[in-house]
């Protein structure tokens, strides 16, 4: 799709200005933080906190591959000339994930580059690539933003809709992050601790908050989430009409 070049490059571009920014504003204001506040510090987070907007063009990017389908009827010689809706579906996941992972890689590690030299430049704490910790953030952060592919493709599949998918995805991806610590008791406990996409983004973080799911763990209760809907994509494409 001619999409694609321009959702990839836009998420890119999101992604690296916002860490620059964040960056810039963060370590400009470490100064005059508490001692509490900056032993809470997180400069591998602040660096990547643009994945909450690249999230959404990846999703975007993967919704696509089955939206854009629907949009201009090719699905109809598609299934003519691939009979097999699971291979149909398992080709195209896997065709994407082939692109969104290593760009996520990369949209990640231009984060981090950016993110850190900013904070560096403002004399905050910073982390090089040699940390362990960075290394986890980066490539997690690139399994994260391919499983935001994946959902986005799962989602697609069973909607059928363009405008339809990108507006669950922002339900799903941020709306419910934005409130979930507004909401009632244990509700708002539970969600802020296992919703998928708040789960999974711990992985982008290096102070552990003890009230979170771990960064591996969280990444895995979002990666089963995506699996669990795309289980639900296949059955439902193969059971309707084009």
């Amino acid at each position: 799709m001619r999409s694609t070049l321009s959702v990839i490059l836009g998420a890119l571009a999101f992604a690296v200005g916002l860490a620059a920014l964040n960056g810039s504003s963060a370590g400009g204001e470490y100064a005059d933080l508490s001692p509490a506040d900056q032993a809470a510090f997180d400069p591998l987070a602040t660096s990547l906190m643009g994945y909450l907007v690249a999230q959404i063009a990846f999703g975007l990017l993967g919704g696509l591959v089955m939206t854009s389908e629907y949009g201009a009827r090719t699905i109809v010689p598609t299934l003519t000339s691939v009979p097999q809706r699971a291979r149909v579906l398992g080709s195209k996941a896997l065709a994407l994930v082939g692109v969104a992972l290593p760009v996520g890689i990369v949209v990640t590690l231009g984060a981090f580059s950016m993110g850190q030299a900013s904070l560096s430049g403002a004399g905050a704490p910073h982390l090089a690539l040699s940390d362990g910790v960075a290394l986890r953030g980066i490539f997690g952060g690139g399994l994260y933003l391919a499983l935001a592919a994946l959902l986005g493709l799962a989602l697609g599949a069973v909607i059928r809709s363009t405008t339809a998918t990108v507006t669950t995805l922002f339900g799903v991806m941020l709306i419910v992050q934005a409130f979930a610590p507004a909401l009632p008791g244990a509700l708002g406990d539970w969600v802020s601790k296992f919703w998928p996409p708040i789960a999974g983004g711990q992985i982008i973080t290096a102070v552990r908050d003890p009230e979170a799911l771990g960064p591996w763990a969280g990444l895995g209760v979002m990666a089963g989430c995506v699996a669990a809907l795309l289980a639900v994509a296949f059955v439902v494409f193969r059971g309707r009409d084009a």
